[in-house]
């Protein structure tokens, strides 16, 4: 890989929040002042290739890049805020269910964050 590739795979790890390549591009930037932004997608998009990030994509909104860690995603409806939440193995499951092997699945529950149920309460 290269330092690029690197240096985006340790912020993306590092990052507690769904980063978008524009930040992860301004993060970067310090310390590599003559990357450019294509570099940035350029590189996400081989590291997604080879399985090393995940890349999350809600309709209307700007994909975000998240690290590989067995987790799903709850999306708000109103704003797009994403969070982690952690279901119980739903492969094994399904599986069950359908009789076929499930090796994983990309799971997004949508639902209304709290601070958008407070803007939608207080403009009642």
């Amino acid at each position: 890989m290269t330092r690029y590739a690197n240096e985006i795979l340790r912020i993306i790890n590092a990052s507690n929040s769904h980063l978008t390549a524009e930040q992860i591009f301004l993060e970067i930037k310090r310390a590599e002042p003559q990357i450019v932004l294509a570099t940035v997608y350029n590189n996400l998009k081989a590291l997604n290739k080879k399985g090393l990030i995940r890349i999350l994509s809600v309709d209307g909104k700007t994909d975000r890049y998240d690290k590989i860690k067995k987790h799903d995603h709850l999306v708000c409806k109103t704003c797009g805020k994403l969070a982690d939440f952690q279901f119980e193995d739903l492969a094994e499951n399904l599986s069950k269910q359908i009789n076929f092997d499930v090796f994983g699945y990309d799971l997004k529950v949508f639902y209304e964050c709290t601070e958008c149920q407070n803007i939608k309460n207080n403009l009642k």
